[in-house]
């Protein structure tokens, strides 16, 4: 070998070397667990090896279990880097002090605040800290069928008003239901519904202490609101699957449900056929439903979205700057990996890489979406419904998000006491007044 050779060669392994010696491993766990969305995510953690040269290690954990597995290893003081969870996990995790503000605040600085839609990033502030990086989300949805709406010149369903005017014209069983509400009190679906009518009343269980919120006049305009979305129902047990299947069926002129509904409405899943006629995989129904985000009740005119979003942590317990370097590369040159596992179910929160950009909104309508028939949402839906829903993420709320009670708010959802007393609001064996004050003082049992 000459002499230029030897360098070459030697260059070559001292290369190696460095890159070895400054190369990291981290982990991540991930509640994307279903073998596609894993796939999906190697991926992304390949090309950021790519890039940096620094492996990660992505670990499926159930998400009914990540509350009780972080907790188990934080106090092991064995953290994994970076941990996937939703909303109700933001407030717990950060005052547990798992959570490591200081470095994801200073990924959102990089990144840029005003390229993130403004409600997740309020969710996860606290103190003036981001305590946790905002990935993806979806606002609730009230779903209508805006072709009989029009037939009859209503207005859309933004209000209580507008749903119960709706209701008195379009309510005409068994052929059409006015609404299909969740009735059964074991399912999350009930709480969601609730939780969206509450926050569309502006009420909240919790006062701003985190005390429980006693004055009872809003609460009774949600419990007289959803009685009677609940008397133009089908009788029985209802949850997400009948409101879905009677939606499909075109038997149902509105319901609530999530963003998950939107490829199903396309007839790309056979699970969930459409059958408003003879064709499974038709489009018209898709057509003819409009969607609301921001919805209003009572005095408050303002309304209201209710957003579910999902975070990348960085522990306490990280390599931060790796887990730094990834966090950003999840959200910028990995989004469309990211938000391609179930694009009917990961709105982005960052519309673009900069604020007033809209590159990464316009890339995920442009992903397959779909079971059993792969479109992009570009193909079924109109580009204004698509933005419109989207939108929904920069006003999107939870209870006790404004005042730093979301994790006083999360016991209350996962108490189900509201869905307990409305249920027999419902059944009549309560009155408004009765199951009000059944519900306040449940929560002070809690």
């Amino acid at each position: 070998m000459n002499r230029f050779g030897t360098f070459a060669a030697g260059l070559l392994l001292s290369t190696a070397l460095s890159t070895a010696a400054f190369a990291d491993t981290i982990t991540m766990w991930t509640m994307e667990e279903q073998p596609d969305r894993m796939a999906a995510q190697e991926k992304i953690a390949a090309d950021f090896k790519a890039a940096s040269g620094h492996d990660v290690k992505i670990v499926p954990v159930t998400e009914k279990d990540i509350a009780t597995r972080a907790t188990a290893a934080f106090a092991a003081g064995d953290l994994p880097d970076i941990l996937n969870h939703t909303v109700q996990h933001l407030l717990p995790f950060a005052s547990a002090g798992m959570l490591d503000a200081a470095a994801a605040s200073e990924v959102i600085e990089n990144l840029g605040a005003g390229s993130f839609a403004a409600g997740p990033l309020g969710m996860a502030s606290v103190d003036g800290e981001t305590v946790s990086v905002p990935t993806d989300g979806w606002t609730q949805l009230v779903v209508y069928r805006k072709d009989l709406f029009a037939e009859m010149g209503l207005e859309a369903p933004t209000s209580f008003d507008a749903v119960q005017a709706a209701m008195a014209k379009l309510h005409n069983p068994p052929n059409m239901y006015g609404f299909v509400a969740a009735t059964k009190i074991d399912e999350t679906y009930m709480m969601q519904l609730i939780e969206h009518i509450s926050l569309a009343a502006g009420y909240s269980p919790v006062n701003a202490d985190g005390s429980v919120n006693e004055d009872t006049s809003k609460l009774k305009t949600v419990l007289e609101f959803y009685k009677s979305i609940a008397d133009a129902s089908p009788e029985g047990d209802l949850y997400w699957k009948q409101s879905r299947e009677m939606y499909l069926g075109g038997k149902a002129a509105m319901i609530i449900w999530s963003p998950s509904l939107l490829d199903e409405l396309g007839g790309l899943r056979d699970s969930a056929p459409v059958t408003i006629n003879d064709d499974p995989t038709t489009k018209e129904l898709a057509g003819n439903t409009g969607f609301v985000t921001v919805f209003s009740g009572g005095d408050n005119a303002a309304g209201a979205a209710y957003a579910d979003v999902r975070y990348l942590g960085i522990t306490s317990d990280a390599n931060t700057s790796v887990a730094q370097e990834f966090v950003e590369f999840v959200v910028s040159n990995g989004y469309g990996d990211w938000l391609g596992m179930a694009p009917e179910g990961k709105f982005p929160v960052r519309n673009g890489p900069e604020a007033g950009s809209s590159e990464y909104q316009t890339l995920w309508s442009t992903l397959p979406t779909g079971v059993d028939r792969k479109e992009p949402l570009s193909n079924i839906y109109e580009p204004s419904v698509i933005a419109d829903i989207v939108a929904g993420l920069s006003v999107g709320d939870r209870w006790g998000v404004a005042d730093g009670q979301l994790e006083t708010a999360s016991k209350m959802v996962n108490a189900r006491v509201m869905s307990q007393v409305i249920r027999k609001y419902i059944d009549g064996e309560v009155d408004v007044d009765g199951a009000a004050q059944m519900i306040v003082d449940g929560h002070k049992n809690l």
